[in-house]
Formats: C-alpha cells, sequence, structure tokens
C-alpha cells in the first residue's frame, strides 16, 4: 500500500516532474516543477485544490512517482514527451497532429526543383508556407515551373546519351539532361521564383511583361497569349493571399479559446511569413473545462513547437503565460536563435492579432457542433464496446485499437497487415505491414501468431514506431484466430484483451467474438459501423501489400535470372522502360544507356530475351 503522506517526506527540494497515479497504476497526471517538494506537497494540503478540475484528480490519486532533473528546463522537456506518450486524463494534450504543405526548392542540388512537401528537413533546402489551401500550391508550383520551365524530374546526373522526357520534348523544360541549359541563367530565374514566393511578386510580373511584349512585338502572338495567361493566373494566386500587414519577418499568432462542454480546448495559430498572412492551422486539445486561456496557451506552445524544424523568430499572444521566458529560451536553443513571444498592445500587430481573433471566433462558432457530437459518438462506442467485451470499464483517454489480417495466394507470397484506429478515427501513420518469415503453406493462424508475436515483442521492446501498445486487439476470423492471438499475449504475459472480427454469408461485418461468445454487432449501429470500417480497412491494407509483394516477386522471376543484372540495374531497367516487355523489345544501344547499365550487361539481358 502506498503511503501518500510517508512518501511526500522523501521528495527532493530538486527541479523535475512528477507522475500522478489512480488505483489502477495508469497515468492520470504529468506535471513539472522548480521544486518536486513544493510543488507536489501542493496538491494534498487543504488549500490546494483550487479549482474543480484539480479537487476532481486529487480524488483520484493513489500513488505519485517522480523523476529528478537537472535543470527546470529539462524538466520542461521530459514533461512534454511523458504527456504524448502516457496521454493522462488530466492533462491538456495536443490532439491532432495536422501538417499542412510547404513549398520546397531543392537548393542542394545543382539545377534546383519545386516540389510541394509535409515534412521539414534540414537539408539546404528552402521552404515557403505552410499553406491551408493545398489547390493553391498545387497551381504556384505548376505555374512558376511553366514559367520558367524549371527541372521536373528528380534524376541528379545525366551520363551521355540519356533521353530527354516528354517535358523537354514539349520545351516545358529547359533541357537540362541533355546539357543544354545555362546554370547562371536558371539560378537567376530561381531568385525571382524566391522572390514571388516572398510575396515581392513584382520581379515575376515585369518578367513576364517583357516577354509579352517581346513576342507581341515579334508577331509571335501565340506566345504573347501564353505570357498574358500566366500574367492574369500569377495575379490570382497572388490574390489569394491576404494583404500585407506587416513590414517583414516570420511570425506567428497563437490565440486559444476556452474548453467547451466536451472538455475540449481549440488552439489555432496563423502563419505570417515575410509580412503576409499564409495561412492557419487549427487544433484542439484535451483540457478540463476550468482551464483557462493561458494555461492551454503554454501546454501547446511547450507540445507544439519543441520537435518543430521552422520555428518563427517571434510568437504573439493575447497575454502573459506562465514559463513564458523559460519556453522562449528552450526555442531559442532549438531555432539556433533568439526567438520572442510578445503580447502586442498597439500597432499593426495588435491589428493582427485582432484579425486572427475575429477569424478564429467565427471558425468556433462552425466547428464547436461537430466536435461535440464527435466526443459523444466515441462515448457511445466505448460504452458499447465495453458491454460487447463484459468489462465495466476502459481507459478514460480515446481507446487505441490494432486490427491484424493476413493475405496470401495458394500459401504464397504470405503477408500480413496492421490497421490502428484511436477513438473513431484511423491513425495511418501507425500502420504496419509484415513479410510472414515462417515456412507453413496457408496456415493463417501460425501466421497471424508470428505478425503478433513481432509487433508486441517490439512494443515490449519500446522499438520506435512500436513503443504504443493497444487497448484492444483486433483479428480478422472467428474463434480459432482469437485463440491464436491470446496464446501469443498468454505467452508475452501481457494484460491485453483479443476478439475477432466475423462475417456473414455475404462477406459482411457480422459481429464481434471474445471470450468464446459472439456479439452481434447488428444490435449497436454505432460499434457496427466502426467494427466494419476497421475490418475493412485492414482487409483493403493486407490486399494492397499482398498485391504489391506479388508483382515484385513476378518482377524478380525474371529479371534475377539474368547474369549481371542485381537489384540496383533491375531497378533501373524498369524506371526507363516501365514494363518487362518494353525491356525485351529495347535495343542493345538503348539498354546500354540506362543509368548503371554498360555494353557487356545490355548484351546480357538481349541475351537472356532472346533464346
Amino acid at each position: 500500500m502506498f503511503d501518500i503522506e510517508e512518501n511526500l517526506k522523501k521528495l527532493p527540494d530538486k527541479p523535475g516532474v512528477y507522475l500522478h497515479k489512480n488505483a489502477y497504476g495508469e497515468v492520470i497526471y504529468v506535471g513539472k516543477a522548480a521544486s518536486l517538494r513544493k510543488r507536489v506537497r501542493q496538491y494534498f494540503r487543504a488549500h490546494g485544490a483550487t479549482d474543480p478540475k484539480t479537487a476532481a484528480m486529487v480524488a483520484h490519486i493513489a500513488e505519485f512517482d517522480y523523476i529528478v532533473t537537472q535543470t527546470e528546463m529539462e524538466a520542461l522537456l521530459l514533461e512534454n514527451t511523458l504527456i504524448k506518450r502516457r496521454l493522462p486524463a488530466y492533462n491538456i494534450m495536443l490532439r491532432d497532429d495536422k501538417t499542412y504543405p510547404y513549398i520546397k526548392i531543392t537548393m542542394n542540388e545543382d539545377y534546383p526543383r519545386l516540389l510541394k512537401t509535409r515534412i521539414l528537413k534540414n537539408d539546404g533546402g528552402k521552404y515557403f508556407g505552410p499553406y491551408a489551401d493545398v489547390a493553391s500550391v498545387n497551381r504556384t508550383i505548376d505555374l512558376l515551373c511553366d514559367i520558367f520551365r524549371l527541372k521536373r524530374c528528380a534524376y541528379a546526373d545525366f551520363p551521355a546519351g540519356f533521353r530527354p522526357c516528354l517535358n523537354g520534348h514539349i520545351e516545358k523544360c529547359r533541357g537540362i539532361c541533355s546539357g543544354n541549359a545555362d546554370r547562371d541563367e536558371y539560378m537567376a530565374d530561381i531568385r525571382a521564383v524566391v522572390a514571388f514566393l516572398k510575396g515581392r511578386n513584382g520581379e515575376v510580373t515585369s518578367y513576364l511583361k517583357a516577354r509579352m511584349k517581346a513576342a507581341a512585338e515579334a508577331m509571335n502572338y501565340e506566345e504573347a497569349a501564353k505570357y498574358r495567361d500566366y500574367i492574369t493566373a500569377a495575379a490570382s494566386i497572388i490574390e489569394k493571399q491576404r494583404v500585407e500587414l506587416l513590414s517583414s519577418g516570420n511570425i506567428d499568432v497563437v490565440l486559444s479559446a476556452e474548453p467547451n462542454e466536451a472538455s475540449l480546448a481549440q488552439v489555432t495559430v496563423f502563419f505570417v511569413r515575410d509580412g503576409r498572412l499564409v495561412g492557419r492551422e487549427i487544433h484542439h486539445l484535451d483540457a478540463a473545462a476550468v482551464s483557462g486561456k493561458q494555461e492551454i496557451v503554454s501546454a501547446f506552445l511547450s507540445q507544439y513547437y519543441v520537435n518543430r524544424t521552422i520555428i518563427p523568430k517571434e510568437i504573439i499572444i493575447e497575454s502573459h503565460i506562465e514559463d513564458e521566458a523559460l519556453i522562449a529560451e528552450l526555442l531559442s536553443k532549438n531555432l539556433g536563435g533568439n526567438v520572442k513571444i510578445t503580447v502586442p498592445e498597439r500597432g499593426k500587430k495588435r491589428e493582427l492579432l485582432r484579425l486572427a481573433r475575429n477569424d478564429m471566433d467565427e471558425s468556433l462558432k462552425r466547428m464547436d457542433e461537430r466536435i461535440l457530437a464527435e466526443r459523444e459518438r466515441e462515448q457511445e462506442l466505448k460504452s458499447e464496446l465495453c458491454r460487447a467485451l463484459g468489462r465495466d470499464e476502459l481507459p478514460s483517454r480515446p481507446l487505441r485499437l490494432e486490427a491484424y489480417d493476413i493475405s496470401n495466394t495458394a500459401g504464397s507470397d504470405n503477408v500480413g497487415a496492421m490497421v490502428v484506429f484511436e477513438g473513431i478515427k484511423p491513425v495511418r501513420a501507425d500502420y504496419r505491414r509484415f513479410k510472414i518469415r515462417g515456412d507453413e503453406k496457408g496456415d493463417d493462424y501460425g501466421s497471424m501468431q508470428e505478425m503478433l508475436y513481432r509487433r508486441l515483442k517490439r512494443g515490449i521492446a519500446k522499438d520506435k514506431g512500436f513503443d504504443r501498445m493497444p487497448d484492444l486487439i483486433l483479428v480478422d476470423g472467428g474463434a480459432g484466430h482469437v485463440r491464436a492471438a491470446e496464446q501469443v499475449v498468454r505467452a508475452l504475459k501481457l494484460n491485453l484483451d483479443a476478439a475477432g472480427m466475423v462475417k456473414d454469408d455475404k462477406h459482411r461485418t457480422r459481429g464481434l467474438v471474445f471470450g468464446g461468445a459472439e456479439f452481434d454487432l447488428k444490435a449497436t449501429p454505432a460499434l457496427f459501423h466502426l467494427i466494419g470500417g476497421i475490418q475493412e480497412e485492414v482487409h483493403r491494407f493486407a490486399i494492397d501489400y499482398h498485391r504489391g509483394a506479388r508483382k515484385s516477386s513476378a518482377v524478380r522471376s525474371r529479371l534475377d535470372e539474368i547474369p549481371g543484372i542485381g537489384e540496383r540495374r533491375r531497378n533501373a531497367l524498369l524506371t526507363k522502360f516501365g514494363s518487362i516487355d518494353a525491356i525485351r523489345n529495347a535495343e542493345e544501344d538503348d539498354l546500354a544507356a540506362v543509368p548503371g547499365m554498360n555494353r557487356s550487361a545490355a548484351k546480357q539481358v538481349r541475351a537472356f530475351f532472346e533464346r
């Protein structure tokens, strides 16, 4: 029995992180402190529970643990990590991780390209954004590539004899692969592209007008009309950006709203890049109904920016927050420069803040109803799942459901698939595929056990990407599949439930098999819809992987028989010609011109297909 009073006496007067746990050993709250002794004792003193949220939490604390750190900065980082890993019920937690697209210029290449990306890397590229309008990003990239005839392919080297692609033939590219491009001219155009993306569109507009005028004077009216259309398209894209609000600089505006009845708080981030408001992201956080805006903003800043590659030099908020200086110091270290957290009182920044607040208030009106309905549906599904599994209670956080399926053809190309749902939403970043290594042909049970064992073993080892363990295992099959899954769970000494998703004669989801009995899902429409969707998703994911594995196997069965053709040359040939038939019909000179090939290897390919 954990003696709270006795353990309070042992707390050190040092910075660190504390973890409050309930009677089931679940972590229900994670906090940081400059002094663990002073902070943790406050919860258990008569005056400690100053608000209903804290009072409710304290009533459920059965024990606590703590981790001592060297500095308060270390405590802040550790708190953020533990909140994301443990998802405690009483913490304010960032629920979603939306990523909006950026436009990237690959400056690390001799001839840079324009790409749309959602992943930021420290790779020497220039990134612009984020942008909320994906269609506008696509139009901008297409327009700039057309105007300046920029390189579109991903090839870095072009050996002698390399054939230009369609873009080169129709003059949408300047033929870099043929050695016809002047790099100094190309880089001058890239600088014009950078200026355009920074909002200085005069350079591009002047360029287009000059080209249009020159074409018109040469009586090339078709070419002049093309540049006229480019000018119109560029003006349309520029118009979609908000008016210039600030003279320069990259700024994020972070605003929060009070939690609603479902204990959901909204934080909106507005992005100002080089003086223009270019987009926004909306995030939802789990927060108790009494949490104030300052507390929500503080929690958001420490979680959202801590691992980001791009951090603005200034973050504008409505009012000062606790740990403001500490968070600014942390972000400055991550950026490698000074990051300011400011509360403007007047001027253009105050006007920007007012504009952002009005925009957020409007979006809140539209979103509150949908969010509450979604939360109610999650709670309804959790209750129905409790009843189906014969459980009194499930964790208070959104349930993590992992579903598994096996796919093969007459026992060959055996593959497994795992899909993940949290609450009612798929978490596609956590989907996993497994190439079954066992020798049992067509043994679904053995294949399922191998896949589950490998997944759960990596979860026990806390391997990256597998460290989040499921609340419930769902297998595509009946009682036999469930028993096979349970044997793996028992062998690994885990406290996990497994249920089978069974289908009717028409191959539609019928029920859940659990504990030797079947629960009829048709009596609970909401749960029926969720489980049916999960079963279809894992089946689709498994089939897609199996088709890819079968296709890859078919490719290997032909090209890998050719002496001197390894994986690299095989892939280069397929990239160039697209199919086995095209390779079979290719001339020796064409085969030898493929990157990585030579005359000897080309002769081997021709000899193989001519025999």
